[in-house]
C-alpha cells in the first residue's frame, strides 16, 4: 500500500483530440451507470458477432466519514473489479475488500483485498480531466453480484470524497465466448534466432509453475484447465510450451542469490539509498508525439561506465528528434523480435484512446510489474483480462490508454500494451516518477499472496525486456541513473536513483509490485536477459 504523499491538487486540462465518444446509460431503480465502450477503430475490438466491453460503477456512500460498506448487491456481468475516487492527487491510506458472486456456480468467494499500488502518471496525460485516484483492478471472473468494505487506516481520517466500486465486463470478439478463446485467433510471429526454439507452436497451458529462484511454497498459480490456452487453431503463439532454455535459464538461478544486491535502489521502499555510481547513463530526450524512426542498428550507450551523466529528467516540451542515430555505415540488425500477440489480436477497442501516444528519445530502463489479480486464470482468458485492464485504466483512472507497454501471461506469451508500435519508444503510464525514461512490462496475476512466476513467464519477461532495450543499445544486466520526475515514496523529485536496467516497480515507486516471488526473480531474469536470443549482440 503506498504511504500518503503531499501533494498540490491536479488542475484539469482538458484532452486534444475525441475520436468516438462512448455512450453512457443511466439504469434506473439501482443506482449503476453503465458505460458502454463500443465503436472500434479499424479491425481491432469487438466485432460484428462480439459483445462490447462495458464499465459499471456503484457509488459507495455513507456517513460513517472513515468506513464505507457495499452489502450484498446484485449487479450486471462484469470480471474485473476496483475502487475508485474524485482527486488522484489523494492517496489513499486504508483497507478495501471486496466479496463477489460467480455467474455460473452462484456461490460467493471469500474476502479479497485491492491493492493501492497505482498512481496517474506525472506526465500531462495525468493532469487531464477525469483522472481519477484508484485501486489496482482485480480480476475475478464472470460475476453478478458483490459486496464491499473500505476502510481508512493509518494517518486517514476519512475515506475518499467521491468513493465508487468500478466493475468492468471485457466483452468478447469474434472467435471468443465470455470464458476465453474459443477459436479464430491469429498471431504476430517472428522467426526466433537460431539458438532457441521456434514460437510457431500455440503456448500451452502450464503444467505446473518451475522456477527454483521461487520459494517452495504452494503458488496457487496452476491453470484451471489443460489446453484451454491452446484451444484457439491460431492462438497467441509464444516460447512457452517449454520454456526457452538459453544460458543461464531462469529457472537454473539458485535461491540463495534470488534477492537483488544491494546498488543504490532499496530493496525496501522505506529506506532509499541512492548511489553515485552508475554504469550507464540515460538519455535525456523529451517525450514526442511523433513515433521516432528505428535505427537498423542499436545505438551505443550514451556514456561509459566511467564517465556517469545523470539524466536531468524528462520535460513535456516534445521532440521528433530521438538520440541513439546510428551512425552512418552501421549495418548490424536490429534483435529480431520474440512474438507479441497484437492490440487487434486481442481485441483492443481503439475509440477508447483519445489522443496521440507520446514517445520517448529512448528507453533506459524496463520496470516489471504484476496485476495484483488472481493466479488461477485460464490462459485462453488472457486477452479478456487486458482489455479489462485496458477499459479499467481509460474509464476509471482517466487515462488515454492503458499503462503498460507490453503485457505477459503465465504460459509465456506476450501481448502489446499501449498504443504506438511496439519497436518505438512510447511513453507509458506505469511507474510513476521513471515513465520519461522507460517500458513497463505487466505479468498477469498476483505475486505478492503466494504466487510463483513459471519458468515461461520469467522467460518471455527477459526476452521482451532485453529486446525492448536492446533497440537502444542498452545492457539488460547494467545499471543506469535516472532522475526522479516527482516525488515517488522511494525517491524525492530531483533524485538520481541508480537502478538496474531491469527493475521491479518498487524499486522506482513506494508499493509492493512486482510481488515478493516475482521481485526475487529478477536477478534471474536479468541473465536470462543477457543471454536472450533476443538481446542486442
Amino acid at each position: 500500500m503506498s504511504p500518503r504523499r503531499a501533494r498540490a491538487p491536479r488542475t484539469s486540462t482538458a484532452r486534444r483530440t475525441v475520436w468516438l465518444v462512448a455512450g453512457a446509460v443511466v439504469l434506473g431503480g439501482g443506482g449503476v451507470t453503465a458505460v458502454a465502450v463500443t465503436g472500434s477503430s479499424g479491425d481491432a475490438g469487438a466485432g460484428d458477432s462480439g459483445r462490447p466491453a462495458k464499465a459499471h460503477v456503484l457509488p459507495l456512500d455513507g456517513k460513517d466519514p472513515k468506513q464505507r460498506t457495499l452489502p450484498r448487491t446484485d449487479t450486471q456481468m462484469f470480471s474485473l473489479v476496483g475502487v475508485s475516487w474524485e482527486d488522484s492527487a489523494d492517496a489513499f491510506e486504508g483497507t478495501a475488500q471486496i466479496r463477489t458472486r460467480s455467474a455460473d456456480a452462484g456461490t460467493w468467494s471469500d474476502w479479497r483485498d485491492l491493492e493501492f499500488g497505482i498512481q496517474a502518471p506525472e506526465s500531462a496525460e495525468g493532469d487531464t480531466s477525469g483522472v481519477r485516484g484508484a485501486s489496482e483492478p482485480l480480476w475475478v471472473g464472470p460475476s453478478d453480484a458483490v459486496e464491499a468494505r473500505v476502510l481508512a487506516d493509518g494517518e486517514e481520517t476519512a475515506v475518499p470524497k467521491a468513493l465508487r466500486l468500478d466493475m468492468v465486463d471485457p466483452g468478447t470478439v469474434d472467435g471468443e465466448t465470455a470464458k476465453g478463446v474459443s477459436g479464430g485467433g491469429k498471431v504476430r510471429t517472428t522467426a526466433k534466432p537460431e539458438r532457441s526454439k521456434s514460437p510457431g507452436k500455440p503456448a500451452a497451458e502450464p503444467s505446473e509453475p518451475v522456477a527454483s529462484t521461487m520459494p517452495s511454497e504452494s503458488t496457487g498459480s496452476e491453470p484451471t484447465d489443460q489446453a484451454s490456452s491452446a484451444a484457439p487453431s491460431e492462438t497467441p503463439a509464444a516460447p512457452s510450451d517449454a520454456p526457452a532454455e538459453p544460458t543461464p535459464s531462469v529457472s537454473e538461478e539458485p535461491t540463495a542469490s534470488a534477492e537483488p544486491e544491494p546498488s543504490g535502489t532499496p530493496a525496501e521502499p522505506s529506506e532509499p539509498a541512492p548511489s553515485q555510481e552508475p554504469t550507464v547513463a540515460p538519455s535525456a530526450s523529451e517525450p514526442s508525439s511523433e513515433p521516432p524512426a528505428e535505427s537498423s542498428a542499436p545505438a551505443e550507450p550514451t556514456a561509459s561506465p566511467s564517465e556517469p551523466a545523470p539524466s536531468t529528467g524528462p520535460t513535456d516540451v516534445p521532440t521528433a528528434d530521438p538520440s541513439g542515430t546510428p551512425a552512418p555505415g552501421e549495418s548490424t540488425p536490429a534483435p529480431t523480435a520474440p512474438a507479441i500477440v497484437s492490440r487487434a489480436e486481442w481485441g483492443a477497442d481503439e475509440s477508447l484512446v483519445q489522443d496521440p501516444p507520446a514517445y520517448l528519445g529512448k528507453v533506459d530502463a524496463v520496470f516489471v510489474h504484476h496485476t495484483a489479480g488472481t493466479n488461477d486464470y485460464a490462459c485462453s482468458e488472457s486477452p479478456a483480462i487486458i482489455r479489462a485492464i485496458l477499459t479499467y485504466h481509460v474509464k476509471t483512472n482517466g487515462w488515454n490508454d492503458v499503462g503498460y507497454n507490453f503485457f505477459v501471461d503465465k504460459c509465456g506469451t506476450v501481448f502489446e500494451g499501449r498504443a504506438g508500435g511496439v519497436d518505438k519508444p512510447v511513453q507509458g503510464a506505469h511507474t510513476y516518477g521513471f515513465n520519461g525514461y522507460s517500458s513497463g512490462v505487466s505479468l498477469l496475476g498476483d505475486y505478492e499472496n503466494g504466487g510463483t512466476p513459471t519458468a515461461a513467464a520469467q522467460q518471455a519477461v527477459a526476452d521482451i525486456s532485453a529486446w525492448k532495450l536492446g533497440l537502444h543499445g542498452v545492457d539488460p544486466e547494467a545499471k543506469v541513473t535516472l532522475t526522479a520526475a516527482a516525488d515517488t515514496g522511494v525517491w524525492k523529485k530531483g533524485d538520481k536513483a541508480t537502478l538496474y536496467t531491469i527493475s521491479g516497480h518498487r524499486d522506482g515507486y513506494a508499493t509492493l509490485c512486482p510481488g515478493r516471488t516475482l521481485y526475487s526473480a529478477l536477478p534471474a531474469i536479468r541473465l536470462a536477459a543477457g543471454a536472450s536470443p533476443y538481446a542486442a549482440g
